[in-house]
C-alpha cells in the first residue's frame, strides 16, 4: 500500500478529521464533485431504470458506494435548485441557509463557503457550470479557477412553452434546434463546454503539487431538454414508459400546480406528453453521462485518479409525469430524492447503503476528507457512515414555502399541506410509488398520529415557522 493510501485508509477508518488536520497536503485526497441538475434517483440505470443509458454513472456505482436514500430538504421559493445549492455551499440546513443566502457576499467575505474552506485545507479549487448561489462574480471570488459560470436556467425562446403535444403533429420546438438557444446558446452545448473546462482543469491540476477540489456543476438535465440528435434517437417516444403514479391532474392545490415547471406539458396531462418529456429527459441524461465519461477519462490521463475521491449527486429529483406533476416543487420521492455515489481510495466497491442522508452531505464528506472541522455543519459525513462511525438520519424532512411539509422514515411518509388542511400518508414498504393515501384509513390512524408528532419534532429541529408548528400541533391534538 502506498504511503498516501495508508494514511487515507487510516483516516477513513477513524473518521480522521483530527489526524488529517495535522497531515501534509500530500496525504489528502483530491475531490472531484460531479453535480447534476434535476436528476431523479430513479432515472439512472444503476438505480434499476432499464430504459435509460448511463454507463459512466453506472461505473461509478460499481466502483463505489451508493447511498440509495439521499434527499433535498426543500426550498423557500420555486427555484428549488437555488435553495439546494445554498445549503450545499453554506453547510446549513434549509431555513438557516435561507437567511445566509440573502447575504452570501458577507458569508464569502468571512471565508465560510465550501471552496474557501477547502482552500484552508491546502486545496486548489476549480469550478465550472451552474452557480445560482448569489452573483456570478462570487464564484470567481471563492474559487481559484472558475470558467463559464452559468445562471439558474438556460435562456430560451417562448416557443418552449407553446409546443405541440399531439401524436403525429410536428412541434415548432425541437430539442435539436439550435436557433431556440437554451443549452445551444453560444453554438456549443453547455454540458460539452463544462466537460472541456474540466479537461482543462485536469491539465492544470496535473502540474500542481497541491490536492484539488473540482466542482463540475451541470445545468442538465434541467429543461430545456436539448441533446444532439443521436441521443434523441436512442429514446423513441412510443418506447418510453409512463410512471405507475401517472394521473391527468394532481387533485390538490399544493402551491405549485401551475408554476413554470408544470407548464412544460398540457393540462390535463396526457400519456403522450409525458412520454415526450421523459424521452427528451433521458436523452439529455445520457448526453450528460457521456460528458462525465470525458471528465473521468481526463482524470485517468492526469495520473491523479488513484488519489481522487469522486462524489456524484444532483440538487434534487424531478417528477416528469409522476403523480400528474412535472416539476420538483413537491414532496414525492421522484422530486426530493437524488442519486448519491462516492468512489475512490478507501471506499468499498459495489456497496449500497440504505441510511437516509441529505444530498448536501457531499460538502461535509469532502471537508471531512480534507481534514476540516465539520462539527458545526448540519450534514453528515458519508465516509463516517460507511465505516460505521455514524449512521444516517432516523427521518428526513421536506418543505416547500408555506404550502408543503413532509417527514419520511424507513417505512412511512407523511405529507401535510398546511394551506388546505390535507394530509397524505404512504406505507412505503407496500407502496413505494406513493399512490395510495392512507391518512384517513382507520387501520393507519395510530401511524398518522405518530407521523404527525414526528413531523412536528422535525419542524422544530429545523427552525420552521412557529405559526405552522402551532397549526399542526392543533391538528395533532384533535
Amino acid at each position: 500500500m502506498s504511503n498516501y493510501k495508508a494514511v487515507f485508509a487510516t483516516s477513513l477508518i477513524a473518521a480522521g478529521a483530527c489526524s488529517a488536520q495535522t497531515s501534509s497536503s500530500d496525504s489528502k485526497p483530491n475531490i472531484l464533485f460531479l453535480f447534476a441538475d434535476d436528476l431523479a434517483y430513479n432515472c439512472i440505470a444503476a438505480q434499476g431504470n432499464k430504459e435509460v443509458k448511463t454507463p459512466n454513472i453506472d461505473k461509478l456505482t460499481r466502483n463505489g458506494v451508493q447511498f440509495v436514500h439521499a434527499y433535498n430538504s426543500g426550498a423557500w421559493q420555486g427555484a428549488v435548485c437555488m435553495a439546494s445549492r445554498s445549503m450545499l455551499m453554506s453547510g446549513m440546513q434549509l431555513w438557516q441557509a435561507q437567511k445566509v443566502s440573502k447575504k452570501f457576499n458577507n458569508f464569502a467575505k468571512d471565508g465560510k463557503m465550501w471552496p474557501q474552506r477547502m482552500k484552508e485545507q491546502g486545496y486548489t479549487t476549480y469550478f465550472s457550470g451552474k452557480w445560482h448561489t448569489g452573483p456570478h462574480k462570487l464564484a470567481h471570488q471563492v474559487f481559484d479557477h472558475a470558467e463559464h459560470v452559468r445562471g439558474g436556467m438556460p435562456n430560451q425562446t417562448a416557443e418552449r412553452y407553446t409546443r405541440t403535444f399531439e401524436p403525429g403533429k410536428t412541434s415548432s420546438w425541437l430539442p435539436t434546434d439550435k436557433s431556440k438557444n437554451g443549452f445551444w446558446k453560444g453554438g456549443k452545448h453547455w454540458s460539452e463546454i463544462l466537460a472541456d473546462d474540466a479537461v482543462g482543469f485536469m491539465k492544470m491540476a496535473e502540474k500542481d503539487d497541491k490536492p484539488f477540489f473540482m466542482m463540475c456543476s451541470f445545468n442538465a438535465p434541467h429543461d430545456p431538454r436539448q441533446a444532439p440528435q443521436k441521443y434523441q434517437n436512442m429514446y423513441p417516444y412510443k418506447n418510453i414508459s409512463v410512471p405507475k403514479s401517472f394521473q391527468p391532474l394532481y387533485p390538490d392545490d399544493i402551491g405549485s400546480n401551475r408554476i413554470r415547471d408544470e407548464k412544460l406539458a398540457p393540462f390535463p396531462r396526457t400519456k403522450y406528453s409525458v412520454q415526450v418529456n421523459r424521452s427528451e429527459y433521458y436523452a439529455l441524461i445520457t448526453h450528460t453521462d457521456d460528458q462525465i465519461g470525458k471528465i473521468l477519462k481526463a482524470l485517468e490521463k492526469s495520473g491523479k485518479a488513484d488519489n481522487t475521491v469522486i462524489i456524484f449527486t444532483a440538487d434534487h429529483g424531478l417528477s416528469v409525469g409522476a403523480h400528474g406533476l412535472l416539476g420538483k416543487q413537491n414532496q414525492y420521492d421522484a422530486s426530493v430524492r437524488a442519486p448519491w455515489i462516492i468512489t475512490g481510495p478507501g471506499i468499498p466497491k459495489g456497496k449500497k447503503i440504505n441510511d437516509k442522508i441529505y444530498l448536501q452531505a457531499a460538502m461535509t464528506t469532502a471537508l471531512d476528507l480534507a481534514g476540516a472541522d465539520i462539527s458545526k455543519d448540519s450534514f453528515k459525513s458519508a465516509t463516517r457512515i460507511i465505516k460505521g462511525e455514524d449512521k444516517g438520519h432516523d427521518a428526513v424532512y421536506g418543505a416547500y414555502i408555506d404550502f408543503q411539509r413532509m417527514v419520511r422514515t424507513d417505512k412511512y411518509k407523511l405529507i401535510w399541506y398546511p394551506q388546505i388542511g390535507v394530509e397524505k400518508l404512504f406505507d412505503l414498504e407496500k407502496d413505494p410509488e406513493e399512490i395510495k393515501n392512507l391518512a384517513k384509513s382507520p387501520e393507519y390512524r395510530a401511524v398518522t398520529v405518530k407521523m404527525r408528532k414526528k413531523l412536528i419534532a422535525k419542524m422544530k429541529e429545523m427552525g420552521d415557522k412557529k405559526s405552522l408548528i402551532d397549526k399542526l400541533t392543533k391538528v395533532a391534538a384533535k
